[in-house]
């Protein structure tokens, strides 16, 4: 094993053990190079390995801390912990609706005769089956758009579908335009292809086209990826003015599109996708596992009719080809009506929780959509992202700081993820009843800071 992954290891076991508490700065990099008699390298190494593995979280400028890896830290950090109650997990987000595993069950069954499943254990090409590209380009139409099925590929799930896509489209070293804050997979998948990430001034309405042109001019963009539909954090839907406007500088400058509708099933199915507006050069990324569960899934990829070929080679070099068995179940679940009777029962529980969340985290600065299963908190001063959730996990909830959806690191959010979906319901009440709490300590100077 490298030295600075045994060195990670020690880190690791200090945190687990608890001699090293959640907020806790760790000491800067050149500080613990001179203790452990390493080079500076390693030492960035191994911050970077916690950092990969989710044990600490950076700021630029303020250094390096130890983050809510288990939310179910024990001991005193920067709040006094309340009674031991079960931990809730709100960095986690997957919907689950009541009578999920009977409604998707009856479908399994015919997969699993033995003449069946011999077939359905099979590689799936990227093309999937003709009933599979009819089934999905059925499931994803919207208003004014209806894929033509021969511009469905699959991948094994949306992050492939994602990291597909741009590895086709964009070199190594090639500037990708995404929102200032974005989906933490995609900040991954661009440092594994050696893709540079450019952050775009968004508002109310969504990604500012004149951002676009200005990034483009600095340096050309080799794509956009944007979120038009309840972006991941802020719930921003772009307003139909601003994706034409959009769309239009796209065509004007060239620029192929990136459309993640992962969460747009949870929206009013009126709503138009940007592919509407730029169909030569949009390529629309979806998938089933918040509509159905992630366990079991498929990625779906929307692409123009001259970008086929070149998506589907990405897939197969990539080895992001979806699985037989699951495209399969996922064709028999959209051709019974499941899906669609999931995707009813989730906006339902979506409702209910942004109810509650309104209840709980009434008079704070939350930002959210009624139809989101996510909310942005842009924290009450003088309370900053890292040390946030650091107390709260000291309180048994764990939190997604802003950072981790952050573009720019010397742009770091003092704002917090909450995930809705994944906490029964009465966990989710308490556990935002606990955040409030925690919040509202620093009016009380308990902050222990």
């Amino acid at each position: 094993m490298d030295d600075y992954r045994r060195l990670a290891d020690r880190l690791a076991d200090d945190i687990a053990a608890g001699r090293l508490k959640p907020g806790e700065r760790l000491p800067p990099q050149r500080a613990f190079a001179r203790r452990r008699g390493i080079a500076g390298s390693t030492a960035g190494r191994v911050y970077g390995e916690l950092v990969r593995r989710g044990l600490v979280v950076g700021e630029v400028g303020r250094g390096t801390f130890v983050r809510a890896a288990q939310v179910a830290a024990t001991g005193r950090a920067l709040t006094e912990p309340a009674e031991a109650a079960a931990p809730v997990n709100m960095e986690l987000n997957y919907p689950s609706a009541p009578g999920q595993s009977e409604l998707l069950a009856p479908a399994l069954a015919p997969l699993l005769r033995p003449d069946v499943l011999a077939e359905a254990l099979r590689p799936a090409a990227a093309t999937g089956t003709g009933a599979a590209r009819e089934a999905a380009a059925g499931l994803l139409a919207a208003p004014g758009w209806r894929p033509s099925p021969g511009q469905v590929l699959f991948a094994g799930n949306a992050r492939q579908a994602i990291a597909a896509v741009l590895a086709s489209l964009v070199r190594p070293g090639g500037r990708v335009g995404v929102e200032a804050l974005t989906y933490p997979v995609v900040k991954e998948i661009a440092a594994r292809l050696g893709i540079t990430l450019v952050p775009l001034a968004t508002d109310e309405d969504g990604p500012r086209p004149e951002s676009v042109a200005a990034a483009h001019r600095t340096a050309p963009l080799s794509a956009l990826y944007v979120q038009p539909t309840l972006h991941n954090p802020t719930s921003v839907t772009t307003s139909e003015r601003r994706k034409l406007q959009l769309a239009a500088t796209a065509t004007d400058l060239g620029i192929p599109v990136v459309e993640d509708r992962i969460w747009s099933f949870l929206a009013d199915d009126l709503i138009t996708p940007l592919a509407v507006h730029a169909p030569a050069l949009t390529h629309v990324v979806d998938g089933l596992s918040k509509r159905v569960a992630p366990g079991l899934t498929v990625g779906f990829l929307v692409v123009p009719p001259h970008r086929v070929d070149a998506v589907a080679a990405a897939v197969r070099s990539g080895g992001w080809s979806a699985g037989r068995f699951a495209l399969e179940a996922g064709v028999r679940w959209i051709g019974d009506g499941t899906v669609a009777r999931l995707v009813a029962a989730k906006r339902a529980d979506a409702g209910r929780r942004q109810q509650i969340l309104e209840e709980e985290l009434s008079g704070f600065a939350v930002r959210s959509d009624p139809r989101a299963y996510y909310a942005w908190w842009e924290l009450p001063a003088p309370w900053r992202a890292d040390t946030f959730t650091a107390a709260a996990a000291a309180r048994g909830v764990a939190v997604t700081p802003g950072p981790a959806f952050a573009v720019d690191p010397s742009r770091t959010p003092d704002a917090v993820r909450l995930g809705l979906a994944s906490a029964a319901l009465p966990d989710l009440r308490r556990a935002l009843r606990t955040l409030a709490e925690v919040a509202d300590d620093v009016r009380d100077g308990r902050t222990g800071r």
